[in-house]
């Protein structure tokens, strides 16, 4: 684990975002590098600051945050988010791993869940509030779930298209075509692009 773990801390309630602020203080390894009130900023500063990790409100004023989370992972593959949120409906758990969301936890979650989840996602790992594993475990019966834009990676890589193709086809670069290729590689266990094309539909992830 490195010996900092920044983090951008991302709500629509001032008073939410000072009380995780004060919490994370107690924890002297986490630096909080910046604070956004709605989606549209936290993209914004996540993309400037580039912070370990972006613990990120479900509920905002104009783009929330799961939107918020797939426009981020969009433009920076690498970017690893902590949802946060007071709501545990089952809905919004698989829309928050399918926006590319690393974990998820509850804004009651007691200050030693909160750094292990932080601490967990900001090595690369998915993280889970244990409160939340029976409704985490129905949401993800189909398997480790991929974003809905590696599944549309998938889907043209299974049309035979070239990373270069894909590129252009979807306005992004080829660096973060071959990202997220990397990230459905491992989330399918896949040795390569023609073995993950085999998974997917076999699963019946793409047609």
């Amino acid at each position: 684990m490195p010996d900092e773990i920044t983090a951008l801390i991302v709500d629509d309630h001032e008073v939410v975002r000072e009380g995780l602020r004060l919490s994370l203080s107690r924890a002297p390894h986490i630096r909080v590098v910046g604070e956004a009130g709605d989606g549209a900023a936290a993209v914004e500063l996540s993309l400037r600051r580039k912070p370990d990790v972006i613990i990120m409100d479900v509920r905002m004023p104009g783009m929330d945050g799961l939107e918020a989370t797939r426009l981020l992972l969009d433009q920076d593959p690498e970017a690893k988010v902590l949802i946060f949120t007071a709501y545990s409906e089952r809905s919004l758990l698989t829309r928050g791993f399918e926006s590319g969301a690393k974990g998820y936890i509850l804004k009651e979650a007691p200050h030693s869940t909160l750094v292990r989840a932080i601490e967990k996602v900001a090595e690369g790992e998915a993280y889970v509030d244990p409160a939340l594993m029976p409704e985490f475990l129905a949401a993800r019966d189909q398997g480790e779930m991929l974003t809905a834009r590696e599944r549309e990676i998938l889907q043209l890589l299974a049309d035979g298209m070239s990373n270069a193709d894909v590129a252009a086809k979807l306005f992004i670069s080829q660096e973060t075509v071959k990202s997220h290729v990397r990230h459905i590689l491992t989330k399918l266990e896949a040795d390569t692009r023609t073995h993950a094309v085999a998974i997917a539909l076999r699963e019946a992830i793409i047609d």
